[in-house]
């Protein structure tokens, strides 16, 4: 029988350590659950094709430096949650999505009677 591999052998130390440094816990899926993963390489992939390939509409010219990165990926992010329609929430985007979600939270589904 194979022994399962632990998360740990998969995060670099000095990675766990610079987190540790700037009080960030890092979160790691669990044991044998791919459902986390899958979420993430989707999002990755969506990002490197969106954002980082060298057509991007978020790109102005090469990346060459970290402030690069970050500038083009704030932009993707903002537009990714703000703009870009998603159809698997029927073509709103997430935070469109996510305020409905919540309105109807808070709305009864029933009438409320007043007190007798």
């Amino acid at each position: 029988m194979q022994r399962p591999i632990e998360p740990k052998q998969f995060t670099s130390i000095s990675f766990a350590e610079t987190l540790a440094l700037e009080g960030i816990a890092a979160s790691i899926g669990s044991i044998g659950d791919a459902y986390d993963n899958a979420l993430a390489e989707s999002t990755i992939g969506l990002f490197k094709n969106e954002a980082i390939r060298d057509d991007s509409p978020f790109r102005n010219g090469p990346l060459r430096t970290v402030d690069d990165v970050e500038w083009v990926t704030a932009e993707w992010v903002d537009w990714y949650n703000h703009r870009r329609l998603h159809s698997t929430l029927g073509d709103v985007p997430p935070d469109e999505f996510e305020a409905v979600y919540y309105a109807d939270l808070e709305t009864p589904s029933h009438p409320v009677l007043a007190p007798a």
